[in-house]
């Protein structure tokens, strides 16, 4: 292997340890739900979700799923929810 690819592959894995370098500003991702697949993500500082409840409540479980598992790589405005999330 060449030497420049194994300092990039080292490179690779000391990043992977920080994710904080990493910011989303748009995600788009199939989310697989309980009872039916999803469109769901975050795009121009909003949350998306094709399920009924987010068309109702502007949040849901997929969403709030979505913050949990990116805390940290989400901008402070992605984090943000009329309701607490509990850790």
């Amino acid at each position: 292997m060449q030497s420049s690819l194994i300092g990039k592959i080292e490179k690779a894995k000391r990043y992977a340890k920080e994710p904080d370098r990493v910011t989303f500003t748009k995600l788009s991702v199939k989310f697989h739900g309980e009872h039916s697949d999803y469109d769901t993500g975050y795009r121009e500082g909003k949350w998306y979700c094709s399920c009924r409840f987010f068309s109702s409540w502007g949040t849901c479980s997929h969403t709030m799923a979505l913050q949990r598992i990116l805390d940290g790589m989400l901008p402070d405005e992605a984090m943000v929810t009329q309701f607490e999330i509990a850790p």
